[in-house]
């Protein structure tokens, strides 16, 4: 199939958009189980205090997020997105079934196997869903919200079942779950993959085969000698602190290099794509206290019930969201529409700056949960919920946007390295929120609920406080950011 053909379809979406659904639905499956698990179960059964495991949480998260960027690298120059998100699948399959094997003794060693994974993964599918659309098709924004659904689906499922199996039954059999629902994944692509055509080809196809294959050997030896790297400075914080210091302006020395052969437009359209990036670091600092402090306020200071109805708070905490996304992500895509057709529609960077302010909104919420508890520090979970729903509607705002808006204003042949920067913004924000989340957990092992309630419901007002300035800043500076942009939508 021809790239023409595929990009002159009839209808809101390409039919390869719903192969790229599923694929992607089944790997946030394997990768937001994992992530729902992670600082239950340091705590729980590695034992690590509170300011510890979201220490280690934000590390883990920083690496998965961080190699996402070295994925749309070699996937841009070397791999091609096919062969890039086959060997990144194929490692987060080996990581899961290691830590089936034994967690305990096992955990760190399965868990570098599955960052260098998602490197390898996550980003060049997202690239993939743009490379369906031509240059200004409107359509592309309805299309990653398709894709972001997907994501959700299998993030519901994920964060459902494999805390709930690791909690109530067997933390072995959670993990090889999330292991053999990426298997399934990556047989749905290849079955699906011919209909992508050239989108994802290797891009040395001048090149002979044997100078190809030494080329494609040397990015896989390669990625396989980082996973002691990573497991050194995932057990040692220490380490992560000087590899974030390092990544990010050695990043941005080469984003600049690159945009030493770009024409003027082009650069200032990569200077509002930095923008966008620079705050999402800071919206998903806020926002990734879900997997850190808000999972461990959820196994300590909540109650077991939404609407008198039993539910565990770890599942809902890692739940609540997909649950949202999937049922208003359709719901917010007509508000935009409706708007638009009145020629009310907010741009890009207002939306972004709704995203802080529901983002605010939803934290002092959390905040007054503290209203509501009990003489031993246990509080509603309804209004846990309540907040999620919230944060959710802030979500909607910027992430979806963001997916769809570095293909929209990097070149094609840096489009790799866009959707790669935008996920090492979200590396970032993971290691500023485990930093945020350790801040408010309270040092004293032995403390009890009552102290831990408080301890963390201060930080969530604080970061209530410093969401709202964010979305006045972003607001504020929307009309120079859409000069930037040179007329992209």
């Amino acid at each position: 199939m021809q790239l023409e053909q595929i990009q002159n379809f009839e209808g809101k979406y390409p039919k390869q958009v719903w192969h790229l659904f599923l694929t992607e639905m089944w790997e946030r499956f394997s990768f937001y189980g994992m992530r729902g698990m992670l600082t239950v179960f340091m705590v729980k059964e590695l034992f690590f205090n509170d300011q510890e495991a979201n220490l280690k949480y934000g590390a883990i998260q920083a690496f998965v997020y961080a190699f996402t960027f070295v994925g749309g690298l070699f996937a841009d120059k070397i791999l091609g997105f096919k062969k890039s998100l086959f060997w990144g699948g194929a490692l987060m399959i080996v990581g899961s079934f290691i830590l089936a094997v034994s967690p305990h003794e096992f955990f760190f060693i399965g868990i570098s196997v599955t960052v260098i994974g998602t490197g390898f993964f996550k980003p060049n599918i997202s690239t993939m869903v743009g490379a369906l659309y031509k240059d200004n098709d409107d359509r592309r924004d309805a299309g990653f919200g398709l894709f972001y659904t997907g994501i959700n689906v299998g993030a519901l499922l994920g964060g459902f079942l494999c805390v709930w199996v690791g909690k109530s039954y067997s933390w072995n059999l959670a993990f090889s779950l999330a292991g053999f629902v990426m298997i399934i994944g990556l047989i749905t692509f290849y079955f699906t993959k011919k209909h992508l055509g050239p989108i994802g080809d290797s891009p040395l196809k001048e090149l002979s085969s044997k100078k190809r294959k030494t080329r494609e050997l040397l990015v896989f030896a390669g990625s396989l000698i980082c996973i002691p790297l990573i497991l050194i400075m995932i057990k040692n914080t220490a380490y992560t602190d000087m590899f974030m210091y390092i990544i990010g302006p050695a990043t941005i020395i080469y984003l600049v290099y690159e945009m030493t052969k770009l024409t003027k437009i082009e650069v200032y359209r990569l200077l509002a794509a930095l923008f966008f990036i620079f705050f999402s670091i800071v919206f998903w600092a806020f926002f990734e206290q879900s997997g850190g402090s808000l999972s461990l306020f959820a196994l300590n200071n909540l109650h077991g019930t939404v609407l008198h109805i039993p539910i565990d708070p770890n599942v809902l905490n890692n739940t609540a969201n997909s649950v949202f996304v999937i049922a208003f992500s359709a719901l917010i895509g007509l508000l935009w529409i409706w708007l638009a057709k009145r020629k009310s529609e907010p741009n890009t960077m207002i939306k972004f700056g709704f995203g802080f302010l529901f983002l605010a909104l939803a934290f002092y919420i959390f905040y007054a949960t503290r209203f509501f508890a009990d003489e031993n520090g246990v509080t509603s979970l309804d209004i846990f919920t309540v907040a999620y729903l919230v944060i959710t509607l802030g979500e909607l705002c910027l992430s979806p946007i963001g997916l769809s808006i570095m293909t929209k204003l990097a070149p094609k042949h840096l489009w790799g390295v866009m959707m790669g920067m935008w996920f090492l913004a979200s590396a970032y924000g993971q290691y500023a929120a485990g930093i945020l989340g350790a801040g408010m957990a309270n040092p004293d092992e032995n403390a009890t609920n009552t102290e831990k309630l408080i301890s963390y419901t201060n930080g969530y007002y604080q970061l209530a406080i410093y969401a709202l300035i964010a979305g006045v800043v972003v607001i504020a500076l929307s009309p120079l950011i859409k000069k930037l942009m040179g007329g992209v939508k």
